[in-house]
C-alpha cells in the first residue's frame, strides 16, 4: 500500500521537486500540498500549478493545517519551509501523529529542544536533517573523522555559497559540519565559532577557533567547503550541489525510512542511509 505522504511548503524551490516526485512514485501518495497564506493559487490542483499533469490534490494554506491534515490523513508529511512556520507545523503533525522529514534549516536552539520534545512527548517518528543528499552526508563524516585526525593543529574555516534568496547564515548544512568538527575536536561550537571577520586588523587568529563565510548570489544552488589548514599545508573538502535532485531525492528516501520505525525518535539522514 502507498505510503500518504503530504507537503508543506510545496512551491518552494524543494517543496516543488518533493511533489512531483511523490507523484510520479508508485509506492507514495500524494494526499495534501500546502503553502503559505494569501497565495493565489489556492484551490487549484498542485499537479496543474507544477506542470506535472493533474494529481487530484488542491493546494491549500497553512491557515487551514490542522482540519487539512486531519481530512487527509497523511502518514508523513514533509516539510520545507522556514523555521518559525515549521515549529507550527510540527505542533500541529505531532498532535495529530503524524510522522515527519524536516528538511527546513534557520532554527534557534530553543526551537529545535521544543521540536524534539514534541516528537517525544507524542510518539511520532521524524528525520531531521539541513541536509539529506548522500554525498553532503559522506561530506560530513569525512569532515568529522579529518577533524578527529588532524586535531588542534590545523586551523578550520567553513565557505558556503548559496543563491541570492537564501535567507539564513551559514547555512543549516554549514552549521551541521561545524558541528560534527566541533564534536570530533572536543569543543564546544558555541563558544568557538566565529562568523566572518570585521573589516580592519581583526589580529591574530585564535587556534580553537571554528569560523564560517557565507556567499550569495546569482543561482547557486549550494557548495560547502571545509578548509584544514596547518604549518605548510592544507587540505580541502569541497561538496558542489548542481541541482536540487538530489537533495529531494534524499528527503524522498526519507519518507520511506520512516514506514514502521520506532516512534517517539528522530533520526538523522545518517540512519536513513545506513552510516
Amino acid at each position: 500500500m502507498a505510503i500518504r505522504v503530504g507537503v508543506t511548503g510545496a512551491l518552494g524551490r524543494m517543496g516543488r521537486g518533493i511533489v512531483k516526485k511523490v507523484i510520479d512514485a508508485e509506492d507514495l501518495e500524494l494526499v495534501c500540498a500546502i503553502e503559505a497564506e494569501g497565495r493565489a493559487e489556492k484551490g487549484r490542483d498542485i499537479g496543474e500549478i507544477l506542470g506535472a499533469g493533474r494529481a487530484g490534490v488542491a493546494l491549500s494554506t497553512s491557515d487551514e493545517l490542522p482540519e487539512v491534515l486531519r481530512q487527509s490523513k497523511p502518514e508523513v508529511l514533509v516539510d520545507f519551509t522556514n523555521h518559525e512556520a515549521a515549529v507550527g507545523t510540527v505542533r500541529v503533525a505531532c498532535s495529530l501523529g503524524i510522522d515527519l522529514v524536516i528538511g527546513t534549516t534557520g532554527f534557534t536552539q530553543e526551537e529545535l529542544r521544543e521540536i524534539h520534545s514534541l516528537i517525544k512527548d507524542h510518539g511520532v517518528a521524524a528525520v531531521i536533517s539541513p541536509n539529506m543528499a548522500t554525498g553532503v552526508n559522506i561530506f560530513f563524516k569525512l569532515a568529522r573523522d579529518a577533524a578527529a585526525l588532524f586535531g588542534d593543529e590545523y586551523d578550520v574555516e567553513i565557505i558556503e555559497a548559496h543563491h541570492r534568496f537564501k535567507k539564513d547564515a551559514p547555512s543549516g548544512t554549514a552549521l551541521r559540519v561545524g558541528e560534527l568538527i566541533a564534536e570530533a575536536l572536543g569543543r564546544d561550537l558555541e563558544k568557538c565559532a566565529v562568523y566572518g571577520r570585521d573589516k580592519g586588523v581583526a589580529g591574530e587568529r585564535p587556534g580553537k577557533e571554528i569560523a564560517f563565510h557565507s556567499i550569495r548570489g546569482g543561482d547557486i544552488v549550494g557548495e560547502h567547503t571545509v578548509v584544514f589548514a596547518g604549518i605548510g599545508e592544507r587540505l580541502e573538502l569541497t561538496h558542489r550541489a548542481g541541482a536540487r535532485d538530489a537533495f529531494v531525492d534524499g528527503a524522498i528516501r526519507a519518507a520511506r525510512f520512516l514506514k514502521g520505525k520506532e516512534k517517539g525518535r528522530v533520526y538523522s539522514t545518517w540512519d536513513v542511509l545506513g552510516l
